[in-house]
């Protein structure tokens, strides 16, 4: 205790210099800790975005851009499928539900998706919550629309507004299907997932906002209103892609296998886990890379801090001597410049703790509406008690040498100062 004591008098003796390493080795804890909980709750948030789907069924292409295109809406489809194959599956034996997607216009930069009321039925994120609305319903006519939390907040809609779709997923669309508004009947709660950034509707009301287009181009002369279009046959001939929940699971390899292996179209199932597994591994050399860049910061503040211990021996020469002739061993001297790099280490991973939990308090918000990230203020988890304790260790182990250089200065020195 009379070391501590010792040690806190002579920080405080030396608190400018002191305070700028406290401040550097806050920095760097603070920073560290915020990049490991930004990596581990960006795991956690693309996990989260689908649960209790057994497969995602697609076009022909590669695993990790069905993945992306149908639950994460980034990129595109390759290829559409027939309804004529989705219906197949979708009254397999072993199919207990089905979610059709149908993807490919937009609205104001936010992604357009048809589907059927199935969705708002089974579909299913986080620890297998069920979606729920904020205000309204589901839809129930063509030309009604649901609109996730972030497109009603950020855009300003309530329940009862009109709302136009443009052609193209695109931020830009000078296409516009001006002629067949949609209603907004409904706003979901907000989910932290890509639902909060969708406007759902029925796939009948993507058919009939396309029912004066061809392959893609809107036909010239030919002029259908929105009545008119509720006349016509609405079954989608084509979708994006769709869900499949199974009635059990022991048979999620078979039915992938008979997709796979179907002859009269082209189509991959994926199981979304082993997808997400192979996203991460992609992602996993630049995750890394990240992670040693804030290391690297953390070890820098630590070498800062030697830098200024060693830098300050000298002057602190005449110090060790009176310590010496007042009784203290030349242990006791070790034990002090180590326990100050100790003490500083300490202080600084508590402030950086400070620092990091205030940035989560004032941040949290801004974050979870501007990304769907949530950062939970929560107790430091293990991994993250594990790294503390591997700078504590790293600056006990640091301090070390200027403790050893002042315990050879204390030995040769003696009483007297050898200038």
């Amino acid at each position: 205790m009379a070391i501590l004591s010792l040690a806190l008098k002579s920080l405080f003796n030396r608190r400018y210099t002191a305070g700028l390493i406290l401040i550097s080795i806050a920095l760097s804890v603070s920073l560290l800790l915020t990049v490991e909980r930004l990596r581990v709750e960006s795991r956690n948030s693309f996990a989260h975005t689908i649960s209790g789907t057994d497969l995602v069924v697609g076009a022909r292409s590669g695993s990790i851009n069905l993945l992306l295109y149908s639950i994460f809406r980034i990129g595109d489809a390759t290829n559409n499928i027939s309804w004529k194959s989705y219906k197949k599956f979708a009254e397999h034996d072993l199919v207990k539900w089905t979610i059709p997607i149908s993807l490919g216009d937009s609205h104001k930069g936010y992604r357009v998706m048809g589907t059927n009321q199935d969705y708002f039925r089974y579909y299913k994120y986080g620890n297998k919550n069920s979606l729920t609305f904020n205000q309204g319903q589901p839809f129930k006519q063509v030309y009604e629309a649901v609109l996730g939390q972030e497109v009603a907040r950020k855009l300003g809609y309530q329940v009862g507004e009109k709302i136009i779709i443009a052609h193209g997923a695109g931020k830009t669309s000078f296409t516009l299907h001006d002629d067949k508004p949609f209603e907004v009947v409904g706003i979901l709660q907000p989910t932290g997932t890509p639902v909060d950034r969708t406007v759902h509707v029925p796939l009948e009301g993507i058919e009939a906002i396309h029912k004066d287009w061809i392959a893609g181009r809107q036909v010239a002369g030919l002029q259908i209103s929105a009545e008119e279009a509720l006349e016509k046959n609405l079954t989608p001939k084509a979708i994006t892609a769709f869900l499949v929940g199974l009635k059990s699971k022991i048979a999620t390899f078979r039915v992938q296998r008979e997709i796979n292996d179907y002859r009269k179209e082209p189509l991959l199932a994926i199981l979304p886990g082993v997808a997400l597994q192979q996203l991460w591994d992609m992602m996993g050399v630049a995750e890394n890379a990240l992670l040693v860049v804030t290391v690297l910061v953390v070890f820098v503040g630590l070498i800062g801090m030697l830098t200024v211990m060693l830098a300050g021996l000298n002057e602190r020469r005449r110090e060790m001597a009176i310590l010496r002739s007042v009784g203290a061993r030349p242990g006791h001297i070790l034990l002090l410049v180590t326990g100050e790099s100790l003490l500083l280490s300490l202080l600084g991973i508590a402030l950086g703790l400070l620092l990091l939990y205030t940035g989560l308090v004032l941040g949290q918000p801004v974050i979870e509406s501007r990304y769907g990230l949530h950062l939970p203020i929560g107790f430091p988890s293990l991994r993250e008690w594990i790294i503390l304790g591997l700078v504590g260790t790293s600056s006990l182990i640091i301090g070390l040498i200027p403790g050893y250089r002042a315990y050879r200065y204390s030995l040769s020195d003696g009483m007297s100062m050898r200038i």
